[in-house]
């Protein structure tokens, strides 16, 4: 019998110690993960010329990294593939940026806009950041609001602010509700 209790013992232990790499490996597989999509948001969001008339998202999945979003300039796009390909555990990058037309009256739209929203009593505190929450992005006169807010109440006032420009033909409220912790 006490043979039969050493043998389970062992038994076990060589069950248990067997399990725990795997285990490990797991883990520190889902924190490498979590290290590079945090690693390619710094970078997006650091970029030079990244700023309230851009919007940058991406994808990652096995080392691939989709890039999505509009952007005002044309170096921008390049950049930001540039720079993700970079950041270890990337292996490829596809790009599929939308670099948005150059127009004039898009640029008038884009400051009317940016002062409709961020000069308004509470979303001034917001407008200071070095990157401003809600994004504007203007294509051929109509408006796409994207980023994320503090609350319902601003997502909606930002809409309306948004629609008060002159010459705007249309504007897509996109804007996300921050979640509480």
């Amino acid at each position: 019998m006490k043979k039969f209790i050493v043998t389970m013992v062992l038994t076990l232990m060589t069950a248990a110690f067997s399990v725990m790499p795997i285990a490990a490996s797991t883990n520190t597989e889902i924190t490498t993960t979590d290290k590079t999509v945090k690693k390619i948001r710094k970078e997006l969001v650091t970029l030079p010329f990244y700023g309230v008339f851009d919007n940058l998202a991406f994808n990652y999945e096995d080392g691939i990294v989709t890039l999505y979003g509009q952007v005002s300039r044309p170096t921008l796009k390049k950049d930001a593939a540039r720079v993700v390909e970079r950041v270890a555990g990337v292996e490829q990058v596809i790009n599929k940026i939308d670099v948005l037309p150059l127009s004039g009256f898009d640029d008038q739209i884009r400051i009317a806009t940016f002062r409709a929203i961020y000069r308004r009593p509470g979303f001034d505190r917001l407008g200071l950041q070095a990157v401003p929450p809600i994004h504007i992005i203007v294509n051929r006169g109509h408006v796409t609001l994207e980023g994320v807010v503090p609350t319902k109440s601003d997502s909606d006032r930002a809409f309306i602010y948004a629609n008060s420009v002159a010459n705007v033909f249309s504007v897509t409220n996109n804007l996300r509700v921050e979640k509480m912790k």
